[in-house]
């Protein structure tokens, strides 16, 4: 998955819905949904079929969009509009469309929402999980789950793949969060009878912190599809090398700014968007980025604007602006991955660096 295209998407998509809030459907689909589907690398009328008949609760309904590899359809995307709210019942509607026609995956989305499905079956059992979650902005976080569902996954199998791994790592996860008590005071005692009793009280506080710290890079791995650990024999960060600070058991974010092996300045927080505005600042107050980027807005995609002079534009509000060094407000309803771009971008007109460590 292409994490410029899936960027490009959400800004775009974003950019239409802030413009039309309360589009209807028929626009939702015409706006936004059919660059969803091109993401997916699904076109129209190729492998793509419009209003697709389907049977279920006795009566003929047409499916939004039927994907189609070899005359058959084999995922199904239920659009709503951005003015329509997702609930059970449009959860309900895709689950009976997809049974009936033994379809696998599923979509239901009103551009802002987007729940992703899976029919399995098991023995003489037939169901259909939703798999994932995701709003607008999440979906560049969801890289794995976006891949399971374009045309080459499906057609390969990787798609399913994908899903049974997400499946057994979510029940995973609901068995640590369920039984942590229960886990933590085993390892407790595995602990005492293996190393030393003397042990006892620390490995009691650590336990269930240990469980709740496996339960994120679990989910973190759901995401993102990759093994966040460190290999701790692995390349020299710039954090290795400049930093000595203890570090954090908790959250944190770090940006730093090198020349060569020397570290120029270095930013880190607990939370991603101070972290990315003191960043942003600093470009702003020492090295004056203002006269490198030309006129405002700043808008280094397409339409949304990340850096000007006033926290709106035209008339339009900025969705969560920041005031920083004279007075310029910078744009952070960003995703991480669109903070680390945003960053590279400006940093592009210098000849130092930018290395994100941490959790970004």
């Amino acid at each position: 998955m292409d994490d410029d295209a899936v960027a490009e998407y959400v800004e775009d998509a974003r950019s239409t819905i802030e413009a039309a809030p309360q589009m209807d459907e028929a626009n939702t689909k015409a706006a936004i949904l059919q660059s969803f589907l091109t993401l997916l690398d699904w076109k129209i009328p190729e492998n793509t079929q419009l209003e697709y008949s389907v049977k279920a609760f006795g009566r003929t309904y047409k499916v939004d969009y039927a994907l189609v590899l070899e005359g058959t359809p084999v995922a199904f995307l239920e659009a709503k509009g951005v003015d329509t709210p997702l609930n059970d019942d449009h959860e309900e509607q895709l689950s009976s469309y997809m049974s009936n026609k033994n379809v696998n995956y599923g979509i239901l989305t009103n551009a802002e929402k987007y729940r992703f499905f899976q029919r399995r079956v098991t023995g003489s059992e037939v169901s259909v999980r939703r798999v994932g979650t995701a709003d607008l902005e999440a979906l560049e976080d969801r890289s794995t789950l976006l891949e399971a569902y374009t045309k080459d996954d499906i057609e390969s199998g990787e798609g399913r793949e994908k899903l049974e791994r997400i499946n057994e790592l979510r029940e995973a996860t609901e068995k640590l969060e369920t039984r942590k008590d229960e886990l933590a005071r085993e390892l407790v005692e595995v602990l005492i009878e293996e190393v030393s009793g003397s042990i006892a009280s620390l490995a009691e506080s650590e336990s269930k912190e240990l469980i709740d710290r496996l339960v994120t890079e679990i989910e973190r791995e759901i995401d993102s599809g990759q093994n966040e650990r460190r290999d701790p024999e692995g390349t020299e960060t710039l954090r290795d090398h400049h930093s000595d600070r203890n570090d954090s058991t908790g959250t944190e974010y770090l940006i730093a700014f090198a020349n060569g092996d020397d570290l120029i300045a270095e930013f880190r927080g607990d939370q991603q968007a101070e972290t990315f505005v003191e960043a942003v600042d600093y470009l702003v107050r020492e090295h004056s980025i203002v006269s490198k980027i030309g006129e405002f807005p700043y808008i280094p995609g397409r339409t949304r604007p990340i850096l000007h002079e006033g926290a709106s534009i035209d008339g339009i509000e900025m969705v969560q602006p920041r005031e920083i060094t004279g007075g310029y407000y910078v744009e952070t309803n960003l995703s991480s991955v669109q903070k680390r771009r945003e960053i590279d971008r400006l940093v592009d007109h210098y000849d130092f660096t930018v290395e994100f460590d941490g959790d970004w």
